[in-house]
């Protein structure tokens, strides 16, 4: 929680820098993230004290909200803005299905037990959930949200028990499929296109990435100085939301950016060993999905801001500007916190290690945690 809390304040910091120089109240940005900071801390405060396991419970109403959700704002959205208005802002469904589905996912493959194996009981379904929730997201149009649904929830039904095949397969299916999206999308090819040519052009997405390459050379090791970067003064871009690793960069330089980097791998750590040591199934694979959600979504952005993979529009979980990430980040550390608290709880009560890697000598969760006892093979 200290982690996140030094990020969020960061991102403040951040955010007012890349943007007093926007608007007349210079700390316009600033207020209204605040005001999301103090929403989402609530959040986080109330799902900590709640037991997580009731989670599993709403799963299907919390999932039903999301869904309902991303197809009404279809039908509200317009000139590119497919988004919720509500008390005078913006509120993304986009984000909120992230949350919503790794719940509904972790309760789903929890109750299935050894029958994930099974590939009508497994793979087919688990493609049909996951399709119809990634569908809805890539007509908003948001490729890089429904890619990161797509690998969360992969990595979620991998570390369940699914066979190295059904993942294959998997992998081998939707490799067509995000070939036809990125083809019919014009945002995308013009992306993929500038990473692959980068330099060759000089407008375009093209410029936007080597803008921002520039931000983080001149930038140097230990940066211009917070609040004397270059680079954000100059229109049409905004640096507080998906490149705010280049307003970093280059006033804060490669220190400053590796401390956030070393933030992030120390939450990634602290979510797989609070999934290790949960009490339960469903707590062990809710706990890994939020934290690979969390983990890959920075590690997507900084990606895209380095032109290490193709620019994709993600922000940073805790410091980018935006109220429905911010929000839904905090509210899914309150849930990590309730799971670390049970699952600690537990293990003083019976005083025993969580050998979460050596059950049934497989790396993943085995079918005897699932019965709650001890599995044949598991025995020999």
């Amino acid at each position: 929680m200290l982690v996140v809390v030094l990020l969020v304040i960061l991102g403040l910091m951040m955010i007012y820098s890349a943007t007093f120089i926007l608007r007349t109240d210079p700390a316009y940005f600033l207020k209204r993230q605040i005001l999301w900071a103090i929403l989402g801390l609530i959040l986080l405060v109330l799902l900590a004290r709640v037991d997580y396991r009731k989670l599993a419970h709403l799963a299907l109403p919390i999932m039903g909200l999301s869904f309902l959700s991303l197809v009404v704002v279809l039908f509200m959205g317009g000139s590119g803005q497919f988004k919720i208005w509500f008390l005078g802002t913006s509120v993304q469904p986009s984000e909120f299905a992230k949350l919503a589905f790794i719940i509904y996912i972790a309760a789903w493959l929890a109750s299935k037990g050894d029958k994930i194996r099974d590939v009508t009981y497994g793979l087919i379904p688990f493609s049909v959930l996951l399709g119809i929730v990634a569908g809805l997201i890539l007509m908003e149009p948001d490729i890089g949200t429904a890619m990161l649904i797509v690998a969360t929830a992969v990595a979620m039904f991998f570390i369940s028990g699914a066979e190295m095949s059904q993942l294959f397969v998997g992998v081998m299916a939707g490799a067509p499929a995000l070939y036809v999206v990125i083809v019919n999308s014009e945002v995308a090819m013009a992306r993929l296109t500038s990473f692959l040519n980068l330099g060759k052009d000089t407008g375009g997405m093209d410029y936007h990435v080597v803008s921002l390459l520039s931000a983080l050379r001149a930038g140097g090791l230990t940066g211009r100085g917070l609040g004397a970067g270059q680079q954000k003064l100059y229109p049409p871009f905004v640096y507080h939301t998906d490149t705010i690793v280049s307003v970093i960069g280059e006033e804060l330089g490669l220190v400053g950016c590796l401390v956030v980097v070393g933030l992030f791998l120390f939450i990634a750590y602290r979510g797989l060993a609070i999934s290790f040591r949960a009490p339960d199934t469903f707590g062990s694979l809710l706990a890994f999905g939020i934290t690979c959600w969390i983990a890959l979504q920075a590690m997507v952005h900084v990606g895209g801001n380095t032109a290490t993979i193709p620019f994709t529009g993600l922000t940073l979980p805790f410091v980018s500007y935006g109220g429905s990430s911010l929000t839904m980040c905090l509210a899914g550390v309150g849930v990590l916190v309730s799971i670390s608290r049970l699952g600690r709880e537990r293990t003083l009560r019976t005083s025993a290690t969580f050998a979460f890697g050596r059950r049934n000598r497989r790396p993943r969760l085995s079918g005897s945690r699932r019965r709650g006892g001890t599995s044949k093979r598991g025995r020999r």
